[in-house]
């Protein structure tokens, strides 16, 4: 198995209007480093290509109603490219491989930076926390896990709980 340290994965980061864009700028290098703290815990061994798209509740709104058919604001979309078996990475060795990359697309986040705001001053946390959590929990959802259930909801949370501890947020 290669040191799932050294693998590089390629993360294409957009906005798509003026306050996206003032978060993606900020929050770019740290976004990137959330994405792929996520992919090492959970030894993906192969090289991923994650789409992130910035934007506000206008954009994720329509995103949601178009994809989702909900015609309503949310914080953050995931549009896994890969189907699992289970959760995780382990146990799922058949990925489908981009043949002319080399690489696996995983999937592709949309996130509220609006959305993310508001939920930090609900929560009395810093913007930046809260959008790396939104990162990290959709990055999960790339990887097969869901919040469908009790268990498989305390089975994420404890994932993003360990993860931002890692990062130095608790």
């Amino acid at each position: 198995m290669p040191d799932v340290r050294k693998i590089k994965h390629k993360i294409y980061m957009r906005t798509q209007n003026s306050s996206g864009a003032k978060t993606a700028s900020v929050y770019r290098n740290l976004l990137k480093q959330a994405i792929l703290m996520t992919l090492r815990s959970e030894q993906v061994a192969a090289t991923c290509v994650i789409n992130v798209l910035i934007t506000d509740n206008n954009g994720i709104r329509k995103y949601n109603k178009q994809y989702r058919k909900i015609d309503r604001v949310t914080d953050v979309l995931s549009f896994p490219m890969q189907e699992f078996k289970q959760a995780g990475w382990l146990g799922n060795e058949k990925m489908e491989i981009d043949m002319d990359t080399g690489m696996l697309p995983l999937g592709d986040i949309v996130i509220s930076a609006q959305r993310a705001k508001q939920q930090a001053g609900k929560h009395g946390i810093s913007i930046e926390q809260e959008t790396v959590h939104l990162i990290i929990h959709s990055t999960l959802h790339l990887l097969g896990y869901d919040h469908n259930n009790n268990k498989n909801e305390k089975i994420m949370q404890s994932k993003e709980s360990a993860l931002l501890k890692d990062m130095g947020y608790f």
